[in-house]
Formats: C-alpha cells, sequence, structure tokens
C-alpha cells in the first residue's frame, strides 16, 4: 500500500510516492520523478568536461597543503601594501618613529620593573575582551613586560598594516587579517616557558599539568584521525540527549526531511512554524538539550512547529544548486504544510544561510502571488553581503576560483575547510586559548551540548557553494536586484509581511549591522532585535538562563529610515532573553488557540520518529 500526495502550488509539480515498508531505506521511502539525477562522483575523480582540468588538479593539490586558503590571493593583498608602502617615505618615517616610541617606552618600563610602586602595565594594557593576559601572575615582572613587549609588537604592525594610501580596503584587511594570525601563534601565553601561569601550575602539580596536556592532545588527534566527534563520548548523542523534542518525520526527499513535533499543550495556535535552519551545521541547533532547545519552548508556547533536516551531502551530490534547496526544501515544506494544516498561513523562520534562502523564497513567492507565509522571522541572517563581516577576507575572484578548483575534484566543501574558517575568526577564543588550557594547562574544558553541535559539521555542494559565494557573497545579486528565481529577477522589496528579525552584537558570521539592512530592502513592518552573544550563543537564549539582554524597536513599512548607530541609541534595553519577545509577537499575529492538528498526512507510514535519518548522515 502506498499513499499519493499531488502538490498543486509547487512550481515543479511532481507526484511523491510514500511507500508503507518500514524497512525501506530513505532512498526508497520516497520516490520523486522529478528528482535530482546524481551520477556517483569519485572524490578524486576529474571530469573530462570541466575547462582546464590540469590547472584545476593543481589548484586542488595545492589547497591541501594551504587549508583551502589560495597563497595567490595573499600575495597579491601583500604586494599592494607593500609596494604603496615603499612608495610612501613620509608615512615611512612615522611608522618607524612609533617603533623607536614604543621601544624607549618599553625599556624605561624595564628600568624601573623593580622599583618600589611600580605600576604594571604601565606602557600598554591589554584590551578588554583580551584574555590571554588576565591574572594577578601577568603582573610580575618579567612576564608582564614580555607580555608589553608583544601588545605593543602587535599594535605597532596593525599601525603599520592600515592606513597606507591608495592601499585597498579589501588587500589592507588581509594584510592586517593574516599579520594578526602570526601574532596571535607567537603570543607569550602559548609557550610554557613564557607563560607564568603555566609555569605556576607545573610547580604546583610537579609537572603533572603537563602529562594531562600530552593525554589530551593525543586524545584529540586520535579523535581527529578517526574522524570521530565531539559527541561520540556518549554524553551528547543525537536523539538521546539532544535533539530529543518528540515529534515525527513527515515528509521526505532526497535533499531534506520535514519534522512535525508534537504538541505539549491542549491547544495551539492555528498557524504553523516552519524552521528553516542553515545546512552549513545540522538542524538541531534549536533542539539542543530540552533545558535550551527553542523548539521545545515553542510548542511549550502553544505553537505547532515543523523543522527541515537537511541531508549531509557527499560527492554525488556535487551538482546541486542553491535553488534547489529552495524549491526542495522550503517550498516542498509548504506543500506539505499545506496538506497537514490546509488553508492556514505559515509564520517561516530561517536562521543564518537558511534565512538567507528562506528571504529569497519569500520574495519569490510575493512576485508570482503566493501569499503562504503569515510573517517571516531571520535570525542572523543576511540579505546584503557588502559588509559581511571578516569572511569577506576569504571572498575575492582569486580565491573563489580557488575554493571551487578543490571543491570541483572532492565534489563538496570539507568540514575542515569551513571549521577552519570560523575558528582563524576568532582564533585567540578557539585555537590558541584552548592550546594553552588543555595542552599546556593540562584542563579540559567540560564539554557542552553546543560544543557537541559544533563538532557535527556537514559538507556544502561544489555547485550550491559556489553559487552562493559568486552570486551573494562576491556579486552581492540579491542586494541588487539580479538575483533569479525561475529564471526572473526577484527582489526583497516584493516582501511585505511582517518581520522579525534579529541580530546578535558580537556575531563573526553576520555581523549585526550588515543584517540591520533589512530595513530598507523590504517594504514591510519590522521589528529588529539585537541580543546579546554571537552568532550562536546569542540565538540559543533559553528564559531560565542569565546574562542575557537585547533591544528592540519596530519600524513600520512607510516609517523614515533610522541608521543602525541611531537605532542603538533609540531601541530600549531589556533584560532576558529574547525568547519570549519573539513568542509575544507571534501571538499577537496569529489565531485563537484551537485543536491541534493531525501528526503528518496519511499517518507518513514508513517514516521515522524525530530527529530522523538525515541528522545522522
Amino acid at each position: 500500500m502506498s499513499v499519493v500526495q499531488k502538490f498543486p502550488r509547487a512550481e515543479e509539480p511532481a507526484v511523491q510516492v510514500l511507500s508503507a515498508d518500514p524497512a525501506a531505506g530513505p532512498e526508497a521511502s520516497l520516490v520523486s520523478p522529478g528528482k535530482l539525477e546524481s551520477t556517483p562522483v569519485a572524490a578524486d575523480s576529474v571530469p573530462a568536461s570541466e575547462p582546464y582540468p590540469l590547472d584545476r588538479a593543481l589548484h586542488a593539490m595545492l589547497a591541501r597543503f594551504t587549508g583551502g586558503i589560495s597563497p595567490l590571493a595573499l600575495s597579491l593583498a601583500w604586494l599592494d601594501w607593500s609596494s604603496h608602502l615603499a612608495a610612501a617615505p613620509q608615512r615611512q618615517m612615522e611608522i618607524s618613529r612609533n617603533a623607536l616610541r614604543d621601544v624607549g617606552r618599553l625599556a624605561k618600563a624595564a628600568a624601573h620593573a623593580a622599583s618600589p610602586g611600580q605600576k604594571p602595565w604601565s606602557v600598554i594594557q591589554p584590551q578588554e575582551r583580551d584574555r590571554r593576559f588576565r591574572g594577578s601572575q601577568w603582573e610580575i615582572a618579567p612576564f608582564n613586560l614580555l607580555a608589553q613587549a608583544f601588545l605593543l609588537g602587535e599594535r605597532w604592525w596593525r599601525d603599520a598594516a592600515t592606513g597606507v594610501r591608495g592601499v585597498s580596503h579589501a588587500n589592507e584587511a588581509i594584510v592586517e587579517f593574516s599579520m594578526r594570525q602570526l601574532l596571535d601563534m607567537l603570543a607569550p601565553s602559548n609557550f610554557a616557558a613564557t607563560n607564568p601561569k603555566v609555569l605556576e601550575k607545573a610547580f604546583q602539580s610537579g609537572g603533572e599539568n603537563f602529562i594531562f596536556g600530552w593525554q589530551n592532545w593525543c586524545s584529540d588527534l586520535m579523535r581527529l584521525l578517526s574522524n570521530s566527534k565531539l559527541a561520540d563520548d556518549g554524553q551528547f548523542v543525537v536523539g538521546k540527549t539532544v535533539a530529543v523534542s518528540p515529534g515525527k518525520v513527515v515528509y521526505r526527499n532526497e535533499l531534506m526531511e520535514l519534522i512535525q513535533y508534537y504538541p505539549t499543550t491542549a491547544q495551539v495556535r492555528p498557524e504553523p512554524i516552519l524552521i528553516v535552519p542553515a545546512w552549513i551545521m545540522k538542524y538541531y541547533i534549536l533542539d539542543l538539550s530540552p533545558q535550551n532547545s527553542l523548539v521545545k519552548y515553542l510548542t511549550g508556547q502553544g505553537f505547532t512547529v515543523f523543522a527541515i533536516s537537511w541531508r549531509n551531502p557527499d560527492a554525488r551530490d556535487r551538482d546541486l544548486a542553491f535553488d534547489d534547496y529552495r524549491r526542495l526544501g522550503v517550498m516542498a515544506a509548504l506543500d506539505m504544510i499545506g496538506l497537514i494544516m490546509p488553508g492556514r498561513k505559515t509564520h517561516a523562520l530561517g536562521y543564518c544561510l537558511g534565512g538567507t534562502l528562506l528571504s529569497i523564497a519569500a520574495a519569490a513567492m510575493e512576485r508570482d502571488g503566493d501569499n503562504r507565509f503569515g510573517s517571516v522571522t531571520l535570525l542572523a541572517a543576511q540579505t546584503d553581503f557588502t559588509e559581511a563581516g571578516e569572511l569577506t577576507l576569504f571572498i575575492n575572484e582569486s580565491q573563489v576560483a580557488f575554493l571551487e578548483d578543490m571543491m570541483w575534484q572532492r565534489g563538496y566543501l570539507d568540514t575542515t575547510q569551513m571549521a577552519g574558517a570560523f575558528q582563524l575568526l576568532r582564533s585567540n577564543e578557539l585555537i590558541w586559548s584552548r592550546l594553552s588550557h588543555d595542552y599546556l594547562m593540562g584542563e579540559s574544558a567540560p564539554p557542552s551540548d553546543l560544543m557537541a553541535w559544533n563538532a557535527d559539521a556537514t559538507r556544502l555542494p561544489y555547485r550550491m557553494h559556489s553559487e552562493y559565494l559568486r552570486k551573494l557573497f562576491l556579486d552581492n545579486d540579491l542586494a541588487g536586484g539580479r538575483y533569479l528565481v525561475g529564471g526572473r529577477s526577484v527582489s526583497l522589496s516584493d516582501i511585505h509581511v511582517p518581520m522579525f528579525v534579529v541580530g546578535t552584537l558580537a556575531d563573526h558570521v553576520a555581523p549585526w549591522r550588515s543584517v540591520y539592512k533589512i530595513h530598507y530592502q523590504v517594504d514591510a513592518d519590522v521589528t529588529f532585535l539585537l541580543t546579546s552573544g554571537g552568532h550562536n550563543a546569542g540565538v540559543v537564549a533559553p528564559p531560565e538562563e542569565p546574562g542575557h539582554s537585547y533591544q528592540v524597536l519596530t519600524k513600520a513599512a512607510d516609517a523614515p529610515y533610522v541608521g543602525a548607530d541611531e537605532w542603538v541609541k533609540l531601541a530600549p534595553r531589556v533584560e532576558g532573553s529574547w525568547w519570549p519577545e519573539w513568542a509575544k509577537w507571534l501571538a499577537a499575529r496569529s489565531g485563537a488557540p484551537c485543536d491541534p492538528p493531525q501528526i503528518g498526512f496519511g499517518g507518513a507510514p514508513g517514516l521515522p520518529d524525530a530527529p530522523g535519518d538525515y541528522v545522522h548522515t
């Protein structure tokens, strides 16, 4: 027996056949005549149809030694900076004078280091967010002088790398960033002999910290070689300790599973919520442990929640396009929700890249007269990439071409490249602080559900990621009205449904000022909320967890534009989690509570319970 489902609103109508055989695998449980045909491709094969295959193979080989960073892009940036500096004698004199001034001030501090009453940090102090030199141990000579010498050198190089007239802003940023990475590596806090905290710990423990540090290093090495995850230690297991909100997979195609969560209240709001996560990582960032699960919070507030769980692609999926995620993800999910809850509008939420995709889908739907969205919520999602933060350092023509050649050979972007790029953005916190803490101090930070999720990375298909980098990051087609859906341009100004947009204050991936640009892109009422925290920790902010705060302000569609800096001064500050604020906003745009809907269409035979199968791929 099978259930045949027809989706009349889909842009490419297809008949979906759900198998009732529970023993059937993922590929057998749903057959779609319109599905993408993917031919298996060996990870290191060289398709003859691609232009200049030998050149691309050479670049792919080089990428294995450079971590996916183009050496030509770096060389061009340094050549731009050095050649302009060479032609600027007055700037050279200023840089030299600054160096002599710093050396003199440090020498004076060293001469008086042993004097009574001499205060530490008399020459330069660490910035407030710099945790490398915190603690009374760093206030004692000679360690205090070492730290100050390093901070002076760091400041001098930052001054030398910037402000050279004629250097392009992009190349200047690359030079400053790459020099910062080198200096971060050479910080005295990274070496046992120059870190007073490590020496103190070694003296107190009789060197036991180095033994524990060696064990930590070996453990991390074995995990890396075995390609295992942090969650493999049994403490954070998907479906057992994380991603445990009860629900059922009600739809599956070759790209995603749609999960419908069971209601936890006697009555629910009539309009469902659809969560569109990014496919850079697994969906359950919004369904971590029960105490910090947004899904659990929403069902507890009386909402019917659906969530997309993307399949982890491999080399066979090299030709998946960016628009396939819209068509087989957002649109297919809306079609199924329409069968389960007919005649209801959907409140859609998109997180990070999923929010960018959702904004494209919403604009295309409005263009085509499809009014199934009741509201759109974007979490740390960019729609204009001109000021997309330090990630743009990795996005120029040379770097994109290099990444494309690397992905072309494999068929996907490996998880290590994506994770490495994010770690470099916060190398002090994510790389070198951990080196000192785990390997020199011999201490291990207790694992958390967020850390386990972060280690559960995914791959990105070659074609999709290439289109994402070029059309959105490099060419900024979406903001420029040049992005095509179905062969026709879409404009965010076509979006008229109410929007709730969240930016996070310390976001290195989607800077909040970049997210804020949605205000002058759409023709809709926009409630913008700026919350404390970063890209992940700012979003995962349960009400019971202390330390959260936010600012929020609503701009009507016909109200004058307010700049980001002015908005910060006007928006009231509220202590606590932003989740209740959003739930209140949703409730005001939802109908009166009613009986819960059915689970799935026709019972969704043959499909698993939440969290499904794709989350394990």
